[in-house]
């Protein structure tokens, strides 16, 4: 990912606002910051960012109000940083439309992983146009509806295939249960947790090397799961 990526910082308290730009800046990152999801509007649509880093305490807007309304337009990859540090608040997030949370305080390079995979994600073509996905050894061809390691065939269920193009077309995305309960099941099974970590568990035996220390399957605990590519 070239760094002449452009990042949006929209946090109210200044020494985190500052730190952030200090950090971002000094990875080759273009960046503005602002105060007020107000001001943050503007932004995103006259410079049109590749990445948003939104706290949710902001003085004129709740961030995850802020998020739902982002979501009506804009597919902007958002990385919220809250000092919120639920498990409840961090399914609300990511059930309102943000890609990651990050809990304040956090570590520098942690953020910055998760800024290189959110911009990633950006970069990609569209979902729709995308024919294959790999990660590692495993490639899912979406064409033939196939997905193959080492080159061998890996049979799965009807859902477990659902789950693995859901999660695959959301790579790095941490989906919630409730997410992907509602795309797999429908909408009348979002409360039913407990199907997704019984098919996540019986994927994870059909395409990671070591089922209990995943690779790629990632656990979000108390909030979903995300797929990721560990070449």
């Amino acid at each position: 990912m070239s760094n002449d990526s452009k990042i949006l910082i929209i946090e109210d308290e200044a020494p985190i606002r500052r730190f952030l730009d200090i950090l971002t800046t000094g990875h080759g990152y273009q960046v503005k910051t602002v105060e007020t999801a107000q001001e943050g509007l503007k932004q995103i649509t006259t410079w049109n960012p590749h990445l948003l880093l939104l706290d949710l305490g902001l003085p004129d807007a709740d961030g995850l109000d802020f998020t739902k309304e982002l979501r009506l337009w804009t597919e902007i990859p958002i990385i919220v940083i809250s000092a919120r540090d639920k498990e409840a608040d961090k399914v609300l997030a990511l059930d309102a439309g943000a890609n990651d949370y990050l809990t304040k305080p956090f570590g520098s390079e942690e953020l910055l992983a998760r800024i290189r995979v959110a911009l990633r994600m950006n970069a990609t073509m569209s979902a729709e146009d995308v024919v294959q996905y790999q990660f590692g050894d495993v490639i899912l061809n979406v064409a033939m509806q196939t997905v193959t390691r080492f080159d061998e065939s890996i049979k799965l269920t009807p859902k477990e295939y659902k789950i693995l193009i859901l999660l695959a077309k959301n790579m790095g995305k941490v989906l919630t249960h409730k997410q992907i309960l509602k795309e797999v099941w429908g909408g009348n099974y979002t409360e039913h947790a407990h199907y997704v970590r019984i098919h996540i568990a019986q994927l994870r035996h059909k395409i990671e090397a070591s089922p209990a220390q995943p690779q790629y399957i990632i656990t979000e605990n108390g909030v979903g799961y995300r797929l990721i590519n560990d070449d």
